[in-house]
């Protein structure tokens, strides 16, 4: 079962990063880490492995980090169809434990990292059938989050 102390963000879907940044910071008093732009290494169930193209940024103040999200249309991080509150994100320090834990109790995988033969990489996106959605963030990867809070790079 996870640790609930362990959650640490919400991501929030945005059509606009920047202007959602100019928009949420002062509303929320928050300030914001560097922006990252990547194609993200992903797996998706029924279409395999690929990438996708994506802009994200955390909020520096925490412990609950607000993510602000921007991805291509029709992916997972798409901000035109549904901006919004989107989900929360929990450390786990074994996200292929805590995804097939999920998967078995009727979640559904809706990405990952790497293949489920992989391990399913770093994090998930692992939906309740209510509609829930969790990402499961392997913890090992939280100093390099903890720097990036700081002001440092990812």
């Amino acid at each position: 079962m996870f640790d609930y102390q362990q959650l640490f963000h919400v991501g929030v879907r945005v059509p606009d990063i920047h202007a959602a940044m100019a928009d949420l910071g002062p509303g929320l008093g928050v300030t914001w880490c560097s922006l990252q732009e990547r194609s993200q290494a992903v797996w998706i169930p029924g279409e395999g492995s690929g990438s996708l193209e994506l802009k994200f940024v955390y909020s520096a103040e925490g412990p609950q980090h607000v993510e602000l999200l921007q991805g291509p249309p029709g992916s997972i991080w798409d901000g035109n169809d549904a901006p919004g509150v989107h989900h929360m994100g929990i450390w786990v320090d074994d996200v292929q434990k805590e995804t097939e834990r999920l998967i078995e109790a009727g979640w559904r995988l809706e990405i990952a990292g790497l293949p489920p033969e992989n391990g399913y990489g770093a994090f998930t996106y692992v939906r309740s059938p209510s509609g829930f959605l969790l990402e499961p963030v392997w913890s090992a990867v939280k100093p390099m989050f903890e720097t990036w809070w700081a002001g440092g790079s990812l």
